[in-house]
Order: C-alpha cells, then sequence, then structure tokens
C-alpha cells in the first residue's frame, strides 16, 4: 500500500511541477541542439575545418580536411569522450529548479490552503515530505540525465555528419568508442553520490519551507549567510585580542556550502581532498576517473554526517508539517 501510495504521490508531484522539472529543461537541451548544432554546421561551412583543438590546456593538432587516419580516429576519441558536456546547462538549471522546488513544496500549500485539502487524505506527512525530497534528489536529475544525453547525442550525431561532408569520416570511430556508451552510464551512476551530497541542502530548503510562514528565500539564504558573517566577525575580534584568528571560517564556510550549494552536480569536486576526475593527454581528455573519484568522497565520514543531519532536518520538515498552523 505504502508503495502505491508513493507512485501516486511522485506522480503528483511531476504533474504540479512538469512545466519546471520537464518542459523547461526539454525547452533548453531544443535550444542547445538548435543553435550548437546550427552554429557547429555554419562554422564548418563557412570556415572549414580548424587546424587544432585545445582542450583543458592540451592541444590536439593536425585537424584538417586530408589529415590522416590516426588524426582522424583522435577526434573521434575527442568526441566519445566529453560530448556529454554540452548538456551542462541543463544541469546548472537543475540547480535552479531544486531549490525553488524544495523552497515551495510545503510553503506553497500552506499559503493557498491547499494543504487543507491534502490533510483530508488518507496520507501521512511522512510520505508527502518523503516524496518531495525523492522528487528533489532523484526524479529531477533522471530527467535531466535522460534529456542531457539526448540533446549531446543529437549534437554528437550533427557533429559526425558535419565533419563528413567536410571529408572528415569519423563516424565509425565514434560509434566503436567505448566511451560513447560508456558515459551515460557513469552519469547514471554518479546519482548516488549527488543523494548523498544533496540531501542536507535539500533537508534544509524543505526544513525552511514548512517552518517559514513567509519569505522562505531570504530564511533559507540569510540565516547560513549571516551566521557566516558572525562568525567572521568573531574571528576577527579574536584576532585584535589575541593577536591570531579563532579558525572557524573553513567549518562556517563548509556549513554554508553545504546547505545552499550541495544541490549543485559535482560540487564535491570543489573540495579539498577529491582525486582528479579528468585526465588530460595529447589526445584529448579520458573521463575514466570521474566515477572513481566521486565515490571517493563517500569514504570520509563527513559527507555521512551531512548525510544524516540532512535526514534529521527532513523528520523535523515531517514534524512541522503535522503541526504548523494552515495559512
Amino acid at each position: 500500500m505504502n508503495t502505491v501510495t508513493m507512485k501516486w504521490l511522485l506522480r503528483r508531484e511531476f504533474w504540479e511541477y512538469k512545466g519546471s522539472m520537464f518542459w523547461a529543461p526539454l525547452a533548453v537541451a531544443a535550444l542547445l541542439v538548435l543553435f550548437l548544432g546550427g552554429t557547429m554546421v555554419y562554422g564548418l561551412a563557412m570556415h572549414n575545418l580548424p587546424t587544432h583543438v585545445t582542450i583543458n590546456g592540451q592541444t590536439v593538432n593536425g585537424i584538417k580536411v586530408g589529415v590522416t587516419l590516426e588524426a582522424t580516429r583522435r577526434i573521434a576519441q575527442l568526441g566519445s569522450s566529453v560530448y556529454l558536456g554540452a548538456s551542462l546547462p541543463l544541469f546548472a538549471l537543475l540547480t535552479a529548479v531544486i531549490f525553488s522546488y524544495c523552497l515551495g513544496a510545503l510553503h506553497d500549500e500552506r499559503r493557498d490552503r491547499s494543504i487543507l485539502f491534502w490533510k483530508s487524505l488518507p496520507v501521512s506527512d511522512g510520505m508527502t515530505v518523503l516524496s518531495k525530497a525523492i522528487t528533489a534528489l532523484l526524479v529531477a536529475p533522471l530527467i535531466t540525465i535522460v534529456l542531457g544525453t539526448v540533446a549531446s547525442l543529437l549534437l554528437l550525431l550533427i557533429s559526425c555528419v558535419t565533419l563528413g561532408l567536410g571529408g572528415v569520416h569519423v563516424f565509425g570511430y565514434v560509434l566503436t568508442s567505448p566511451d560513447l556508451y560508456l558515459s551515460p552510464l557513469r552519469l547514471l551512476a554518479l546519482l548516488p553520490v549527488y543523494v548523498v551530497w544533496a540531501l542536507p541542502a535539500v533537508g534544509w530548503l524543505l526544513l525552511v519551507s514548512s517552518w517559514a510562514r513567509a519569505k522562505p528565500l531570504i530564511w533559507a539564504v540569510g540565516v547560513p549567510l549571516i551566521g557566516l558573517l558572525l562568525v567572521k566577525w568573531i574571528s576577527l575580534a579574536a584576532a585584535s585580542v589575541n593577536g591570531e584568528p579563532l579558525g572557524l571560517m573553513p567549518y562556517a564556510q563548509d556549513v554554508v556550502a553545504r546547505l545552499l550549494g550541495g544541490i549543485v552536480p559535482g560540487i564535491w569536486f570543489t573540495f579539498d581532498g577529491v582525486p582528479p576526475a579528468v585526465r588530460t593527454d595529447p589526445n584529448g581528455a579520458a573521463m575514466d576517473g570521474l566515477v572513481s573519484s566521486s565515490y571517493a568522497t563517500l569514504a570520509h565520514a563527513d559527507a555521512w554526517l551531512w548525510a544524516l543531519l540532512g535526514a534529521a532536518m527532513l523528520y523535523a520538515a515531517m514534524r512541522l508539517r503535522r503541526f504548523r498552523d494552515e495559512g
């Protein structure tokens, strides 16, 4: 019964927020294919092929019509390795979508009094809040991954066709490249890592959404930032008295980053001690370390402590939804 209830709750969230979770990323994906694909076709048609390509500071030379098979293979390897990079705008949009969704998920139903209807149904507050957390942590990222992969594949296809018309036939090399098929699987494999890292931010935003009577954005952003400023002021005051700061700023900055930046895909790569995810060489870039580097961040205890804190904030949001006055 709980599984069926959860399924319908997830459908309700998708139907209610379909515009931001599906149609908005779909429109961005279509624009990426239209403009980036059109730019590639126009650029190659008007200016022919470039003589070199630089990726992460590494230059692949000899990229022009009539080059050797080795250079053609290198072009194909480069494209099949990094083609999912074209979907980065979709993941930037995902951050904004999850942020706005979590802030409004529990606040809006109190503001428009629809909570009176939902509470009349035989659905617990725990199931309702959990469905919203699952939507933010799993449903919305999965939709973005699918749309981003499709858009990137279309752009890769346009590139292969355009290069073929210019005399560089890379289609066969691209189809036989393992990275073409492994890249989407790597992206899916990162989803559990994203859930662990995003859980504190989602828990915090849903907690504020269930508690704030008005202006949840100000509360969600203002409280961490004001806390950061207070810690900075205390640290400077201690430095003026004792001659050295208290050393609290790194911890305060970590708190703000976890509460506000945890929903940013790949935020874990900005923290210290994370192995490099992208390996560069004269042939281009290799993404084979992306998954291993990401999962290496879960070997640290603080990742799980923050995940437990996020779960605790979700529980607090469930209790607040049960007892918070409507309106």
